[in-house]
């Protein structure tokens, strides 16, 4: 859902300054909570940790309902560092679980499952715009309130399902071992182990990953969408942005997981298949960038006939690219290890 809301560009909003200056206080407290949620996790288990994380998004999409009545910023920019901190928590959580439950040899196709679930939110997120706006034409600019709420119950339901997940202690795979034979971690224990991965030369390795990983947002949401398409086209592309992931998650899993007998050859082909990919298509997006002009006509699905093609495809061909891209990252930290407690971190 927040991927859906973030989408729109801007919130949903016409002017995007309060969205990005909630989207900075977003990343500066993840980038700490970032690091810090995986021995939150130890602690509290899977059942707080994803219920206090989840709980940030539908404050989020509150403030955005307030800003549609009163333009302050200042409650987006609050709920956007509550929301950084909340997605750290969520984050460890589920990457804890996503690498750690499913068998050795079936990670990829674990990892395409849950991005496949996790993308069929943003679909259902981008068609609540698309259907509540679709009859307002090109000259919306902003989402009705509606959309807000839509976003916010959708949420608040992930919110309470999340205390049905079984924790990792519980959890036997199919071929008999435990994910984690821990129960609960210290406080101690995690400090000293999260100060560790900074000398883990793997860990280091993985960093340039880390900070492509999200850098891209921005630019598709708030430039490429929001500048260049109608709000109700907006809707519509997310849809099809989002169920890209789900096709592109899937590809890589299978590639990953079935290609090859050896674990390094499939590490090595999903690699060089998603390089070749993130040229051709970051190409692609340089020539779109070098032909748009900012006073350039908007374009909407059902009035811009051909020229909405080309540009819906670059978009579309975002999605499959980031699933992709997301998807190898997360089975090669999965292949570093099997246990839940040291995965989370």
């Amino acid at each position: 859902m927040f991927n859906a809301l973030s989408g729109m560009g801007g919130g949903g909003q016409v002017n995007s300054t309060a969205s990005n200056n909630a989207l900075t206080a977003l990343y500066t407290t993840f980038a700490v909570f970032g690091i810090l949620g995986g021995g939150i996790y130890n602690i509290l288990g899977p059942h707080l940790t994803l219920f206090a994380g989840c709980s940030t998004y539908v404050l989020y999409a509150g403030s955005f309902l307030y800003y549609n009545h009163q333009q302050h910023q200042a409650f987006a920019i609050v709920s956007g560092a509550f929301l950084g901190v909340g997605a750290g928590l969520l984050w460890a959580a589920q990457g804890a679980i996503m690498t750690s439950y499913p068998p050795v040899n079936r990670k990829g196709t674990y990892i395409s499952i849950f991005w496949s679930i996790f993308n069929m939110g943003g679909v259902i997120g981008g068609l609540i715009p698309f259907i509540l706006n679709y009859n307002r034409g090109e000259q919306a600019v902003t989402v009705n309130d509606g959309t807000y709420i839509g976003f916010m119950a959708f949420m608040s339901l992930g919110t309470v399902l999340s205390l049905t997940i079984l924790p990792a202690s519980k959890v036997v795979r199919d071929d008999g071992t435990k994910c984690t034979n821990v129960l609960y971690s210290n406080v101690t224990t995690e400090c000293v182990e999260i100060l560790k991965l900074f000398y883990n030369w793997k860990m280091l390795l993985m960093i340039p990953a880390s900070w492509a990983s999200n850098f891209f947002y921005t630019y598709q949401f708030n430039h490429v969408n929001k500048t260049e398409f109608s709000l109700r086209t907006r809707g519509l592309n997310n849809v099809f942005y989002w169920g890209a992931q789900m096709i592109g998650s899937i590809g890589i899993g299978y590639t990953m997981d079935f290609s090859f007998k050896s674990r390094k050859k499939r590490g090595i082909v999903g690699i060089v298949v998603v390089a070749v990919l993130g040229s051709v298509i970051w190409g692609g997006a340089l020539a779109n960038q070098i032909k748009h002009k900012h006073d350039d006509k908007v374009l909407d699905f059902k009035e811009s006939g051909s020229g909405y093609a080309g540009p819906f495809v670059l978009y579309f061909s975002f999605g499959l690219l980031d699933a992709m891209f997301q998807s190898m990252v997360y089975w090669s930290i999965g292949a570093l290890a099997n246990d839940s407690e040291v995965l989370s971190r």
